[in-house]
């Protein structure tokens, strides 16, 4: 157990365990996944980042092997939950990257949980809030899903989550994902959905930091664009940029060569 072990066993017993699967040794790499998407996104990262680093990429709560609960929708909740994994891990500080909605969830580790986070990643997320009509869209969904099941997100989630060069040219990435969002238990789907609604603006998070990151985006991402990325690189005291080529808002499983070569020289730097 790590230092304050016994403290944070107690804060955080009543949290969710969180299944995961690790690859690699060394510095702890904590990668959360994109919804409504499981760890199983990672892959290509925990194959290609290995000889690098300890990849660490949990199932967040009731996507892949980890249950739901039956708390509250919230992304500050996921994030308490990945506290509790790194504890679980041995591990007292981690970089933390998170794709999409992994992003939402890492930045409330780093509002609520600063001392865990030895360096963050940022992969085709976005720092402010969501307005009002985007609630009220993920609220329509959720809704959906409960009544219908997860095949509204085959229809309209699904397309504009890749890029347009993987959309006419990688039909084996297109089944593989669509095969990962039709897997997605539809309370989870729900879940997820209001708690991205309630998350809160993050600029705050993102200016306060005191450790590196690496902000990725790809330059086909039609949900979170290169001026979200952006905007987010400028409010972090310590970021670098990456822009992924030819990759939409799934820049890890459309272009996991490029991701990995990004993310393996960020952490190297770390070292």
């Amino acid at each position: 157990m790590t230092n304050g072990g016994g403290g944070r066993a107690a804060r955080y017993r009543d949290l969710m365990q969180l299944y995961s699967r690790s690859a690699g040794s060394g510095l702890p790499v904590v990668l959360l996944h994109a919804f409504p998407l499981s760890s199983a996104m990672w892959l290509a990262q925990r194959e290609g980042l290995a000889p690098v680093c300890r990849v660490i990429t949990p199932d967040l709560r009731g996507f892949g092997g980890t249950m739901l609960g039956d708390d509250e929708p919230s992304i500050d909740l996921m994030a308490d939950d990945v506290a509790h994994l790194l504890d679980q891990e041995g591990v007292d500080r981690a970089v933390v990257g998170g794709l999409s909605m992994g992003g939402y969830v890492a930045m409330a580790l780093c509002r609520r949980h600063p001392d865990r986070v030895r360096g963050l990643i940022l992969a085709d997320t976005k720092a402010q809030a969501d307005p009002e009509p985007a609630r009220a869209n993920r609220e329509r969904i959720a809704a959906a899903v409960l009544e219908s099941g997860t095949g509204i997100l085959v229809t309209e989630s699904l397309p504009p989550m890749l890029g347009a060069t993987t959309r006419e040219r990688r039909g084996m990435v297109i089944g593989r994902v669509r095969g990962l969002v039709q897997a997605a238990p539809p309370a989870a789907v729900a879940w997820a959905q209001r708690a991205m609604a309630a998350r809160p603006d993050a600029f705050g998070t993102l200016r306060s930091l005191t450790v590196p990151a690496l902000i990725v985006v790809g330059d086909e991402d039609e949900l979170s664009p290169l001026p979200d990325a952006r905007a987010m690189a400028e409010a972090i005291p310590q970021a670098r940029l990456a822009v992924i080529e030819k990759a939409g808002h799934l820049s890890a499983i459309e272009q996991p060569e490029a991701f990995n070569r990004v993310v393996a020289e960020f952490v190297k730097s770390l070292d």
